[in-house]
């Protein structure tokens, strides 16, 4: 099976690329290096730098490889920028996933897995968050990614596209040869690592008066691994199955505190600490109902535990201070 994975010198799609891979499909990278980078990219897949929003890049790239299914990963990602720029991400990410499925759809690609998020969900009704919740995005991000999903239900809908759609809760971790190196780092860990690295003066810890049990906001992390693992569960089931929704995450939430703490017990280093006021929009707690995707493929966390996903991101930042500059 030929696998084009858009977005695959990124965080998560480079560890998707290394899990096909060694699950023997043949992989393509379509990606063009603004928040990836090419030294992630598995030297045995195939490289294509270019932008999903070049129409003609698309269609010659497809052509060329002539992929069975499609994992797209490509994506602006940032909550906060989001808001400052909606059309950004309302506009510009939208219209490049349009140009990818439409583009798919004509050639006829049977599969595809959609990075989606847990941002489709803004204040729960209940937790864990099952994907029977109702969406309410809670930015143009997460509206984004709802648009997106939109998209694949109506070609589901009018041409037979079979896809998944996979949302995820917080990505976390790090292999031995893949890591998370964003300019500008916004996630909790990677924050919290360079803290302890001294490449930062100190971790910020935005409200510690939320009702939880530490008065720090809680969050559900899944390591990168197990999320790769989830899309090559999806792309088998899909020859069987016509559409997939599944929330990702380890069904357990840890506080910022705990983040903290983990960090320190790891690394054996202080991390200098600062409260901030809260950030608007912030939900006290966020955690995911992963039973479905458990009960359906049989999908299982490797990685549940908070230390060993802090582990794998220490070993890697301190293996590459400077990320995949050195």
């Amino acid at each position: 099976m030929k696998v084009l994975v858009t977005g695959g010198a990124g965080y998560i799609g480079s560890v998707a690329v290394d899990a096909l891979l060694e699950a023997g499909r043949e992989v393509a990278v379509f990606d063009n290096l603004y928040q990836g980078h090419r030294a992630a990219v598995n030297p045995q897949a195939a490289f294509f730098e270019a932008d999903l929003a070049d129409r003609r890049a698309v269609a010659e790239v497809l052509d060329e490889v002539r992929p069975d299914a499609i994992m797209h990963f490509a994506a602006y990602t940032l909550v906060g920028e989001s808001v400052e720029d909606p059309c950004k991400y309302l506009g510009d990410s939208v219209a490049n996933s349009l140009n990818l499925i439409s583009a798919a759809v004509e050639r006829g690609v049977g599969r595809f897995i959609f990075s989606s998020t847990a941002n489709l969900f803004d204040e729960p009704e209940r937790i864990p968050i099952a994907e029977t919740e109702r969406i309410v995005p809670g930015s143009p991000y997460g509206e984004s990614k709802f648009f997106v999903e939109r998209i694949l239900h109506w070609m589901h809908r009018t041409k037979g596209l079979r896809y998944a759609a996979l949302r995820y809760f917080n990505a976390a971790g790090c292999t031995a040869e893949r890591g998370e190196d964003h300019d500008p780092e916004t996630h909790l860990i990677p924050l919290v690592i360079q803290a302890a690295l001294g490449q930062r003066p100190c971790i910020r810890i935005f409200g510690d008066d939320y009702p939880t049990p530490d008065g720090t906001c809680v969050r559900d992390y899944i390591h990168v691994s197990d999320l790769a693992a989830a899309h090559l569960l999806a792309l088998d089931a899909l020859g069987e199955r016509e559409v997939l929704k599944y929330n990702l995450g380890n069904g357990r939430g840890f506080s910022v505190r705990e983040v903290i703490e983990t960090v320190r017990a790891v690394s054996g280093r202080e991390v200098p600490v600062e409260i901030a006021p809260r950030r608007p929009g912030d939900p006290a707690t966020l955690v995911a109902d992963s039973g479905s995707i458990r009960a359906d493929l049989g999908w299982m966390p490797r990685y549940p535990d908070l230390r060993s996903i802090v582990e794998s991101a220490w070993n890697w930042h301190v293996a590459h201070p400077c990320g995949y500059e050195d």
